[in-house]
């Protein structure tokens, strides 16, 4: 049996995978949908002292706590933000993690924090101004707010996300801890040798298949580990929050990303290679 760990993004929890969940446990799937320490339901836990460590830690256990016997192969699912403890907690445990899937989201480097990451690789525009000013908005210099309605519906990309859930991720979204974003990400090769699966949401992002194809081929040293044969994506015509505008399609690219399904990339050619 294959386990799924999801890890979801800033302000949400567990309870964003619902619907997904729900359909990879109707394949046979075992899910385990992480809720980081101070978010969600764990709001409650929230404090100046949570940091990206806390939130790795988080996911380390999880991974601990699946029966190797039972569940032998481990796909860790790290959507927008939550690839950044996904990472930290398959650094930890690379034996476990069969698949690492970046859903949605950066590609994490050593040494680098998502604030860092947003300042020097996203586009200049609103929704880099908003993350980059996050520090500025914590209340009591460590929280967060999470963002109104009206907040969402003008940053949050919710392209073919419906009405009531909409509703719901406006109920549920908690405050979220500056600390993690801060701090830079420690990780080692063992992360960049596992093998991974990038899911981009194409309406209104900034990355697919084919741009990602064309970067490769350019030689970009950052991404050539990408076209490792074991290295799969989809795209998806959606906006960036695919677990509630389409749940099924999602539940469906997760299983085929854990059998090693998914488009591959060509290796950058040879230097001195002719066209």
């Amino acid at each position: 049996m294959t386990a799924f760990v999801l890890v979801s993004g800033g302000y949400t929890g567990g309870w964003l995978w619902r619907d997904v969940a729900a359909g990879l446990r109707a394949a046979g799937a075992e899910v385990h949908t992480a809720t980081l320490t101070g978010l969600g339901d764990r709001r409650h836990l929230a404090g100046p002292g949570i940091d990206l460590d806390t939130h790795i830690e988080d996911v380390t256990q999880l991974i601990d706590h699946i029966d190797p016997v039972d569940a032998p192969e481990v796909v860790l699912v790290g959507y927008c933000y939550g690839i950044y403890p996904s990472a930290g907690a398959a650094d930890r445990r690379a034996d476990r993690v069969s698949r690492l899937v970046y859903l949605d989201s950066p590609m994490p480097q050593d040494g680098y924090s998502m604030i860092d990451q947003v300042r020097e690789q996203m586009p200049d525009g609103p929704a880099r101004d908003r993350t980059l000013s996050q520090q500025e908005r914590a209340e009591d210099g460590w929280r967060i707010p999470a963002p109104s309605l009206a907040e969402w519906r003008a940053h949050g990309n919710l392209a073919g996300v419906p009405d009531d859930a909409l509703a719901r991720l406006d109920r549920l979204a908690s405050p979220a801890p500056a600390g993690p974003y801060a701090q830079k990400l420690r990780i080692s090769e063992a992360v960049t040798a596992l093998p991974t699966t990038g899911v981009f949401c194409t309406t209104g992002g900034s990355m697919d298949i084919a741009s990602l194809e064309a970067l490769v081929a350019s030689g970009l040293p950052l991404v050539q580990h990408l076209a490792d044969p074991r290295a799969t994506f989809f795209d998806m015509a959606t906006g960036h929050w695919p677990m509630l505008s389409a749940p099924e399609e999602l539940t469906d690219v997760l299983l085929r990303a854990a059998a090693g399904e998914g488009h591959r990339l060509a290796p950058a050619p040879a230097a001195g290679a002719s066209a």
